[in-house]
């Protein structure tokens, strides 16, 4: 029986008899929406600044008055940023798919996961950007033409924050208020603390650190930095980061100084989440330390922030500043500790759904 111009019978009991001419109806599905923060579609200056447009208008991202942050983004940032960080891009462009590593990694996850989880046959699993494409709107229009009725909506963000967890929330729901048979939504929450998560990067780092040839004398989780202000207001961001970092410490049977918390990538003048990433690479290497490696665990994917920022610029600064061995071990990815993690929570969030 064809599900695309039919109703099985389940529905169609549930829905009673349909009038002369009702369009097609496909209900009784369940849809697992990824969503990861967003990627610009080149590296060409217009489709950096449509980007960086878009991320940078969000109120939860800048969290300035319009009146006087527009004319800083309209009259400056966006007239002198996008060609730098399209040049930053082009560093880590996956050039065979002509996309960033983010949109190719996000998009295994939801195929590995689609895999995983065919033993239930009624769940869907689509992916989408906060910012860029595809869209949130886009995923879930096709969750809706696939017959979901229910969407579990998974923030690739194990740590919360208002500017990441909080705004992929914001844009799911901005799609819904222009749907009228809206599905019912679920939230996946933070799993910072999750135990699967925990041994995932654990298992990854031992993996690492077992290929090396050289044993790192300090290991930097580096987290995406906020503005300090967004942390006093009451963000939990700084307290999840801290925390996973303490977990990990816990598994690996590592010290406070040989696994340390720092926030990378502060944008603009004012103080953000301390200590910074950079800061600290070159200190220990002017300290002497010979050895370092970075792990990214805020980053369900690597992308521009971990690829050109953390294994590249901050490669250059340890070792500018006296430092010889250095390391970046590649977040979960869609490795099958990634995908453990990816596939435990989702299972869990669709109880009582499927």
């Amino acid at each position: 029986m064809d599900m695309t111009t039919t109703i099985d019978d389940k529905t169609s009991k549930a829905l009673g008899p349909l009038p002369a001419g009702h369009p097609a109806v496909r209900k009784g599905k369940v849809g697992v929406l990824l969503l990861n923060l967003g990627t610009p579609d080149g590296t060409d200056t217009k489709s950096m600044r449509r980007y960086l447009r878009e991320f940078l208008s969000d109120p939860r991202v800048i969290e300035m008055p319009k009146l006087l942050w527009y004319p800083i983004l309209h009259g400056i940032v966006l007239n002198t940023r996008p060609r730098k960080s399209g040049d930053n891009y082009k560093k880590i462009w996956n050039t065979e798919r002509d996309e960033s590593p983010l949109r190719t990694y996000t998009r295994s996850q939801a195929e590995k996961l689609a895999e995983a989880l065919r033993d239930l046959p009624d769940v869907i699993v689509e992916w989408g950007m906060r910012y860029g494409n595809p869209s949130t709107a886009d995923a879930v229009e096709k969750l809706m033409a696939q017959g979901c009725e229910r969407i579990v909506m998974f923030p690739l963000y194990p740590q919360f924050s208002a500017t990441t967890t909080a705004t992929a929330s914001d844009q799911l729901f901005r799609a819904l208020m222009k749907i009228r048979a809206m599905p019912s939504v679920r939230t996946v929450p933070a799993y910072y603390d999750e135990p699967v998560y925990i041994e995932a990067l654990a298992r990854s780092i031992e993996q690492h650190l077992a290929g090396l040839d050289f044993e790192p004398e300090v290991i930097l989780a580096s987290y995406h930095g906020i503005p300090k202000p967004y942390f006093e207001k009451g963000d939990p961001y700084h307290c999840h980061c801290v925390k996973t970092t303490r977990l990990l410490r816990e598994r690996l049977g590592m010290s406070d100084k040989k696994l340390i918390t720092t926030f990378q990538s502060r944008f603009g003048a004012q103080e953000w989440l301390q200590p910074y990433t950079d800061k600290t690479v070159e200190r220990l290497a002017k300290e002497g330390v010979k050895s370092i490696a970075i792990v990214n665990p805020g980053f369900s994917v690597d992308c521009i922030e971990t690829l050109e920022e953390i294994a590249g610029e901050n490669a250059e600064i340890f070792h500018h500043a006296g430092g010889k061995n250095f390391s970046h071990i590649p977040c979960l990815n869609d490795s099958a500790e990634g995908m453990a993690v990816i596939e435990a929570i989702a299972r869990r969030e669709l109880m009582g759904w499927v």
